[in-house]
Parts: structure tokens; sequence; C-alpha cells
């Protein structure tokens, strides 16, 4: 899961914002709308970030908000926007965290990930019903599920031809 640590709430430029935000950061009484709208980016975030599914939001050392990703996008710098929904009572990664202890604390970087297996989990990608955390595949599977694939057109050489034949089809 991803884990954001915010920083009080305080005004910005509008025109100095990316996403033309008037405030980012917490504050107490903040409707979940205002909070998702000035929390959600511009965020330094790596390649690991786009296989997540949730993201938590924590104001010193207290889950405020969470949230569910549908897309990590990139901004007009070389920093992301989450788009997706925040989470609500009866979402079960909500009623969870919400108002309890930061998954991760005492960490400088407000970026931070953790595991939840009870959330994280999903089927690897090749359909052979393994559960994984993190990526795509169970290790090796990605190789497996290619090779599968090459051996249903023929050979390597076949399998070349075949795709590049796919590929000029395209153009």
């Amino acid at each position: 899961m991803l884990h954001i640590t915010l920083g009080d709430w305080r005004e910005v430029d509008p025109a100095a914002d990316e996403l033309g935000r008037s405030s980012i950061g917490y504050k107490d009484g903040m409707s979940v709308e205002d909070m998702w709208e000035s929390n959600r980016g511009c965020w330094v975030l790596g390649e690991r970030a786009d296989s997540e599914r949730f993201v938590v939001y924590s104001h010193q050392g207290v889950v405020r908000m969470v949230g569910e990703i549908e897309s990590i996008d990139p901004t007009s710098s070389k920093r992301r926007v989450i788009t997706g929904r925040p989470l609500a009572a009866g979402d079960r990664a909500f009623d969870v965290y919400i108002d309890g202890p930061a998954p991760v604390q005492g960490n400088r970087n407000p970026i931070t990930y953790f595991d939840d297996r009870r959330f994280d989990r999903r089927e690897c990608s090749c359909g052979c019903g393994e559960q994984i955390t993190r990526g795509d595949w169970v290790p090796g599977h990605d190789q497996k599920a290619l090779h599968e694939r090459v051996a249903s057109i023929g050979t390597v050489k076949e399998f070349i031809a075949w795709f590049d034949q796919q590929d000029t089809a395209r153009v």
C-alpha cells in the first residue's frame, strides 16, 4: 500500500500549482472531498506506486484518509497525481485504517510503502490462481506465459514472423 504523510494545511497559489489547488495539507474539519483534492498530487512517485491499489494519508501519526487508486498520472513536471476515489465508512480499508495509527512512522520521506496482505493480494496475471502482493506475476510466470504464447504459434522464428505481420497490419 502507498502511504503519504501530510503536512499542516497551508494556502498555495493556484496559478503556480500544477493542479490549480488553493491549499494542500491537512487541518481538522476538512471535508473528505477537500482533503482528496488538496492532497492527491503532486507527488514524486516511482514505478512501485503503479502496482498499488490503495493510498493511506496520515497527519501527525494518525490516518486521516484512505483512497482507492485507479491510476497514477503524470503532471506537467516529473511529479504525479493519484486518480481514484476517497473511501468511506463501509469500505473495508477505510474501516481498518481511518483514525488509527499511521502504518509507517518516523520516516523523513513523505512517501512510503507497506504491505498489508488483507488488501494487497491479487491473482498472478498468468491465470494460475496464485496470490501475489506486488507486481503482476509470480516470479518466473511471466516467462512461462510468454513461452506458452510462442508455442501456440510454433517456433520462435514463426512467432516473430507472425508478430511482425501483426505489427504491420496495425500501421
